[in-house]
């Protein structure tokens, strides 16, 4: 990415730069403590505004068909062996009739998108508003930005027969987190959750078995909710399994 490119400030359908890039994003003023409680009197805009972010999601998303979000960190390059394993699960993803959403972003998100491309799928993805910009990568076919996470994440949701979750951080944590509270809520039906990588996953896996499980807050039903694989072709099982039920 240039130096022109990293100066550029993308809001939804609106890139700024130079003087007009803002200080902090959208998000980040909506949720601000100190914020003035007559916003919703004096800026109605904003809640035009989130509206319409669900309007433009639903809109580009309602004829997708079928499809399975890969999440991971967007700080692994190409010559990491999860990029690897994510672009081979991305080529097997579409090879069993599903398109590939991701975060529209660099690393993972990257792999999953060229993975999708490169097999001749659907290849997706829903980027958001950051203080320090990453871009769309450049495997996107069809690219939805915005501005709320909240609005990004109900298109996952929404739109997703199946998670595959790559080593990440707390981005990766956040989709993990939201899909397996909402499947044990039974806000939506449930669909595979696979892991990738038991060496990265196995001290969540130990501590949700242990503390959390032990001390009573989960069931272990909710531990069946989630697969551990180290494989593409074990995390294309797993999705494979999953149509046959």
């Amino acid at each position: 990415m240039t130096p022109e490119e990293r100066d550029r400030h993308r809001k939804g359908p609106i890139t700024l730069s130079g003087s007009q890039r803002p200080a902090r994003t959208t998000d980040q003023r909506l949720l601000e403590e100190d914020a003035p409680g007559d916003w919703v009197h004096s800026d109605p805009w904003r809640v035009m505004r989130i509206q319409s972010e669900f309007v433009e999601g639903f809109g580009a998303l309602a004829e997708l068909g079928p499809a399975i979000s890969i999440f991971g960190s967007a700080r692994i390059g190409q010559e990491h062996p999860y990029y690897e394993c994510a672009l081979e699960i991305a080529k097997g993803v579409v090879g069993l009739g599903y398109a590939v959403i991701t975060g529209g972003g660099p690393g993972i998100m990257e792999a999953g998108n060229r993975g999708a491309q490169e097999a001749g799928g659907v290849s997706v993805g829903l980027g958001i508003e950051l203080p320090h910009e990453q871009g769309m990568n450049e495997y996107v076919d069809l690219g939805v930005d915005f501005r709320y996470f909240f609005a990004r994440k109900t298109m996952f949701v929404k739109y997703s027969s199946g998670f595959v979750v790559m080593p990440g951080g707390f981005g990766t944590f956040d989709e993990l987190f939201e899909a397996l509270c909402l499947m044990q809520t039974h806000k939506i039906d449930l669909f595979p959750v696979v892991l990738v990588g038991r060496s990265y996953w196995q001290g969540l896996l130990d501590w949700l078995t242990s503390a959390v499980l032990d001390g009573g807050t989960i069931n272990s039903v909710d531990i069946d909710l989630l697969r551990v694989v180290d494989t593409a072709d074990e995390a294309l099982d797993v999705l494979r399994e999953a149509t046959r039920t």
